[in-house]
């Protein structure tokens, strides 16, 4: 696999694409859209991926990268497009971009988030979750017209993925694109204690397992982890064997492929016989929220980690502020205008060289 080369985001993908045209590609491409916590070390997963020996920047926005695979002797190379939101939960807007028409049938999304920081952590996945979740209906949405199965299909897809005949399948909703939990920094995890690290593992395993997800931890100080990590993503990109490796003990880095948990397996939530009783949950998600909730408390909505936008709320109005935020605001969705045209270019190109 050849290394991606970090030009401007089009322009790799666009000179990717005239190569391949030159070299009369016929080779396969497939998509990752990671997004994240901020810091959760979601460069670091690409960068070594890639086998870049490079200290990594932060994300400003939405970053484009690949790598290539070679299947064999004047055999075209596979593609693999690697997408990186930056900006944590606040520039979801930017998922329109990697997660559209074209890209939905050969996309997966990695969600990555800090084990070194648990008060974050529901909120965080829990938001991401919710963006591309809506995201991929509005796609869905605009390809019904043409493709009007194209919901059914990709649910079978989903359930193909975990097991249709699951024993749990009545409570599991399997996304609908392939989901992958990184829990990042596992290192820092280690160092928790032994109940806390319990509760974080049980909790990840219910919320991967029910949305159909892959979950598996990493450090980028653990070379185990590291290659396990490559392993992970070069099955998505360029469909190399998985590695069904189940590894369920708290001690220990979690790696649950999609469909190998089960409820039974991750047990109920950490809550007392009391608390359930005094909990009015609708669904077992919320039971696990509130659960959750009690060893870690979200932060208070002063941090801007977790509330939904502070710069919207009237206590901290500044008129000069907020007028440099308005046009820094239009500006983002200029951006994103721009980036949805210049994928949808990219993505033509990329079909006429595969055609």
């Amino acid at each position: 696999m050849s290394k991606g080369l970090e030009k401007s985001l089009w322009d790799v993908a666009i000179q990717e694409s005239n190569e391949s045209k030159a070299e009369g590609a016929t080779g396969e491409e497939s998509s990752v859209f990671i997004v994240g916590a901020k810091n959760s070390g979601k460069t670091s997963i690409v960068l070594r991926f890639l086998d870049r020996d490079e200290a990594p920047k932060p994300t400003v926005a939405l970053e484009y990268t690949f790598g290539r695979r070679a299947k064999g002797h004047n055999i075209a190379k596979d593609v693999g497009h690697i997408w990186e939101l930056g900006g944590g939960t606040w520039l979801s807007k930017l998922m329109d971009v990697p997660l559209n028409p074209s890209s939905l049938s050969h996309t997966a999304v990695a969600i990555v988030i800090d084990l070194s920081k648990p008060k974050e952590i529901w909120y965080n996945l829990e938001t991401l979750l919710n963006s591309a979740k809506s995201r991929l209906n509005t796609v869905i949405e605009e390809l019904k017209s043409e493709d009007p199965g194209v919901k059914d299909r990709l649910t079978k897809q989903a359930w193909e993925r975990v097991g249709a005949d699951h024993p749990d399948k009545n409570l599991m909703n399997p996304f609908l694109v392939p989901l992958i939990i990184i829990g990042g920094k596992y290192d820092l995890f280690q160092e928790f204690g032994s109940e806390e690290r319990k509760v974080i593992c049980k909790t990840l395993r219910f919320l991967a397992h029910t949305h159909g997800a892959t979950l598996q931890f990493f450090s980028i100080k653990q070379e185990t982890l590291v290659t396990k990590m490559k392993g992970l993503l070069s099955h998505n990109l360029f469909g190399t064997t998985a590695n069904k490796t189940l590894q369920t003990d708290h001690n220990k880095p979690i790696m649950v492929p999609a469909g190998l948990d089960s409820l039974q397996q991750i047990g109920s939530p950490p809550l007392s016989e009391k608390d359930i009783g005094r909990i009015s949950a609708k669904n077992p998600i919320e039971l696990w929220k509130h659960a959750f909730a009690g060893f870690f408390p979200p932060e208070s909505t002063s941090n801007p980690a977790i509330v939904d936008d502070p710069s919207k709320d009237p206590q901290y109005s500044e008129p000069n502020i907020d007028s440099l935020r308005s046009q820094k605001d239009e500006e983002l969705e200029r951006y994103r205008r721009l980036c949805e045209r210049k994928a949808r270019e990219t993505q033509r190109s990329y079909g006429k060289a595969y055609a």
